[in-house]
């Protein structure tokens, strides 16, 4: 596969658009994606029960999801005369999780009706798998090395055991030299939009980094970065707020080198039933709507941090491709019909 990388801004977006699905599944590309696929989950799987995570089966359906950002829209079902929602995130399940163990993990589908502006951004789908990530009383120093560590692990891994489906991807494992060898970088918010103003990029300080900014900090580094501290407002009602630092949030993004973005998004999460009320509020949310989480919260939950890492964002840069849904067996592009 050619692969055609600007330096300002990484790998070229490409306008083309899945085949039928007889000639994806058969495409060699797509079988070689499909198998280092597997090596990412069976790695990740490892690592995560190495450490003595409890793999969960959590719901795909249910009365509220994770109300989004970025503007994706929820899936409305009708179960049994009652509106439910089919999950976008699983987060408010993990939190709930962690009342039966304090480590857990799930991998699952999320379904988001993506802008239809997305469909030429090469990296969304309105399908797409997540490795999600809980540990009771973690803190985010705690949980950012868990991401680090799990993240490299897989890339060791894939790399000593999938030699053939890199050559026949044409994806130089070299590129990962930097992550393998080195720790990952470190910058705030606040320091992104200062760094992507000088670039002459109008990055608001208000809001998450937005996908060009993203992609143009990414194509200039050689290894992933976590970026920290998002302001208040810029993400849901489950990030915590910095009790030292009002307004700040205790979350963070892993961002993937060579202009390929973001990997992976987590926090430190709000668990106290009045403040997360009160950020509802504050985001606009009606918490009438969480009537089953907001009891769980009342009677106690542990506090916690967590993650989730985007599957096939994950095999896309491990595998080089020009756009997230060569890494999926059934994509789905925003505002494209699919199987």
């Amino acid at each position: 596969m050619l692969h055609i990388t600007d330096p300002a801004t990484g790998p070229a977006a490409t306008d083309r658009l899945p085949e039928a699905p007889a000639r994806h599944l058969t495409d060699p590309t797509t079988r070689a994606v499909v198998r280092l696929q597997n090596g990412v989950l069976t790695a990740a799987r490892d690592f995560l029960r190495g450490h003595g995570f409890t793999e969960m089966l959590l719901p795909m359906i249910g009365p509220v999801t994770d109300p989004g950002t970025r503007g994706s829209k929820q899936v409305d079902i009708d179960y049994y005369g009652h509106r439910y929602k089919l999950m976008t995130s699983a987060i408010l399940y993990k939190q709930a999780s962690l009342l039966a163990f304090d480590k857990i993990f799930s991998i699952a589908p999320c379904v988001r009706l993506e802008p239809l502006e997305t469909a030429n951004t090469s990296r969304h789908l309105a399908e797409f798998h997540q490795i999600d990530v809980e540990v009771a009383g973690a803190s985010r120093e705690e949980i950012t090395r868990l991401g680090e560590d799990l993240v490299r692990h897989i890339v060791r891994e894939v790399t000593e055991h999938h030699a053939e489906e890199f050559e026949i991807l044409g994806r130089d494992t070299g590129a990962f030299a930097e992550l393998l060898g080195q720790s990952f970088g470190h910058r705030t918010h606040a320091e992104a939009v200062a760094e992507l103003r000088d670039l002459g990029h109008d990055q608001s300080a208000d809001a998450e980094i937005d996908w060009q900014g993203e992609a143009m900090l990414s194509a200039k580094s050689g290894r992933p970065f976590f970026v920290t501290d998002y302001p208040k407002g810029s993400r849901g009602f489950y990030d915590r707020e910095s009790r030292d630092e009002p307004g700040i949030l205790r979350n963070f993004d892993i961002i993937a080198p060579e202009g390929y973005g973001e990997l992976c998004s987590g926090s430190e999460r709000e668990f106290e039933y009045a403040r997360i009320v009160a950020r509802m509020r504050e985001t606009g949310e009606n918490p009438a709507k969480y009537g089953w989480y907001l009891q769980m919260v009342r009677e106690g939950i542990p506090d916690s941090a967590g993650f989730g890492i985007g599957l096939e964002r994950f095999t896309r840069y491990l595998a080089g491709l020009d756009a997230v849904w060569q890494a999926s067996a059934y994509p789905k592009v925003p505002g494209v019909i699919a199987p």
